[in-house]
């Protein structure tokens, strides 16, 4: 497995893949790899001759506030895992290669998509998630790009890019990896003492809960919503965000469920805030 860390690195070697009619796949991360990662690698190596992994953690979806600094970084650890998992090459460039000197463009989505969910309270965040993976589909050139289902909002507002902007590559959902609990694969769940930990498996009950009642028939996404949040405040180190149902492809509220929607919830465990999902199906 090789490790490329300019663009000029990466394109070459893709170029050259591509002579020999090859396909290659792209898995965007940001490092601190974990299982649900893994997972992604495994469905590019699969589906494509070629794997190359980024690493890049990315300043602009950071807020003021928030975690950029103490976000893990486990490189090497991370390399192991590629390569145990049969990914090709990773690409790994500094800020300064992602965001040269003078560096001045940026991709938006203008849709009120982003303004839902997290994009509520993290002003700009898929602003800086569209630029640089716009940015890696434009230097890679894969021909499928694998995410994972738990970043959900994510997920649809890159494949809205990707329509919007007519980008040519496979937008691939993968997933969520859990734990025995039901908790999601996320790189943040370290920052999580044994406490927390144990009481963020509420997620995963509270939307067991919802399941339920959806299979026995309700459809008032305010009634399930209320029902998921009166099971979160159970525990009481939980503090919600957000718990909302929308529609699975605008994101925008929805009032009545449907097959599709998007069951979302965000939640606080100390000072990690843990996001997690299910689409709806009858």
């Amino acid at each position: 497995m090789r490790v490329a860390v300019t663009v000029e690195e990466i394109r070459n070697q893709v170029k050259e893949w591509k002579r020999e009619g090859l396909s290659v796949g792209l898995v965007p991360t940001m490092g601190a790899l974990h299982e649900g990662h893994a997972s992604l690698v495994d469905a590019s190596v699969k589906s494509c001759d070629r794997t190359v992994t980024s690493i890049f953690v990315n300043p602009k979806q950071f807020g003021k506030s928030e975690d950029l600094d103490s976000y893990p970084r486990t490189f090497d650890e991370d390399c192991r895992i590629l390569e145990e998992r049969g990914c090709d090459m990773v690409f790994a460039p500094t800020v300064d290669v992602m965001y040269p000197d003078g560096f001045g463009a940026e991709i938006q989505i203008t849709t009120d998509m982003v303004n839902q969910l997290c994009g509520a309270s993290r002003p700009g965040h898929f602003k800086g998630v569209c630029t640089v993976v716009g940015k890696l589909f434009n230097i890679v050139a894969p021909d499928k790009a694998f995410f994972g289902e738990k970043d959900a909002q994510q997920l649809a507002v890159i494949r809205k890019m990707v329509k919007d902007l007519n980008f040519d590559v496979e937008v691939v959902g993968c997933p969520t990896i859990r734990e025995a609990d039901g908790l999601a694969k996320s790189s943040r769940n370290v920052y999580m003492n044994e406490e927390e930990r144990n009481a963020a498996g509420i997620l995963y009950q509270s939307m067991l809960k919802a399941q339920e009642l959806i299979k026995n028939g309700e459809r008032s996404a305010e009634t399930i919503a209320e029902q998921m949040k009166a099971l979160i405040a159970t525990e009481g180190m939980a503090q919600i965000d957000y718990v909302r149902i929308v529609d699975g492809l605008t994101l925008l509220p929805t009032d009545e469920v449907k097959a599709g929607d998007l069951v979302a919830l965000a939640v606080c465990f100390g000072n990690t805030r843990l996001i997690d999902n299910f689409t709806v199906s009858f």
